[in-house]
C-alpha cells in the first residue's frame, strides 16, 4: 500500500507539474501574439487545463500530506514536507495572481455552470480588456504567474522524488 502511495503521488505531482510547465514553456511564442489572436488562444485553456490541473494539484496536496505522515527518518519528512509547501506555493500564487485575471477575461465568455462558479464570472460588472496597455499588463501577470507556478511544480517534484529514492 504504500508503494502505491508513493505511485500516486508522484503521478499527481508529475501531472500538476506538466499542466504549469506547459503554461511557461508557451511564453515566448504568445509574447509575440497580439492581442485579439492572444485572446482567441487564451480560451483554449478552459475546461482542459482546468479539471486536469484542479484533480491533479489538489490530489497532488492530499496524496503528499498522507505520504508526509507515513514516512519515517526526519530527512524524508522534511523533503515531502518542503514538496508539499512548494504545492501549496503554486495554490496560493494562482488563486493570487492568476484566478483574479482568469475571472476578468472570462467574464463575455460562455461558461458551463461548473465553470460559471468556479470562475466566479456570475454578476461580475467589469468589463474585459481595453484595447489598451492594460491587457499587456494582465497578459504579464498571467504569464508569470504560470512560470513560478511551474517552477514551483518542479521543486515540488524534484524533492517528492529525492525523498521516494532516499
Amino acid at each position: 500500500m504504500y508503494v502505491f502511495l508513493e505511485v500516486l503521488t508522484v503521478i499527481l505531482v508529475s501531472g500538476a507539474m506538466a499542466m504549469s510547465l506547459a503554461h511557461a514553456l508557451e511564453l515566448p511564442g504568445k509574447m509575440r501574439l497580439g492581442r485579439e489572436e492572444y485572446f482567441v488562444v487564451q480560451r483554449i485553456y478552459y475546461p482542459g487545463f482546468t479539471i486536469g490541473g484542479g484533480i491533479a494539484e489538489i490530489g497532488g496536496i492530499v496524496a503528499t500530506f498522507v505520504l508526509m505522515l507515513t514516512l519515517s527518518g526526519p530527512v524524508r519528512f522534511w523533503l515531502v514536507g518542503g514538496a508539499l509547501v512548494a504545492l501549496l506555493v503554486m495554490q496560493l500564487v494562482f488563486w493570487l495572481m492568476t484566478q483574479p485575471i482568469n475571472k476578468h477575461w472570462l467574464q463575455e465568455v460562455e461558461l458551463t455552470a461548473p465553470a460559471k462558479r468556479f470562475f466566479a464570472t456570475e454578476g461580475s460588472s467589469g468589463a474585459p480588456p481595453t484595447p489598451t496597455e492594460e491587457w499587456t499588463t494582465l497578459r504579464n501577470q498571467w504569464e508569470l504567474s504560470h512560470v513560478i507556478r511551474a517552477a514551483s511544480a518542479m521543486l515540488s517534484l524534484i524533492l517528492l522524488t529525492t525523498a521516494i529514492a532516499s
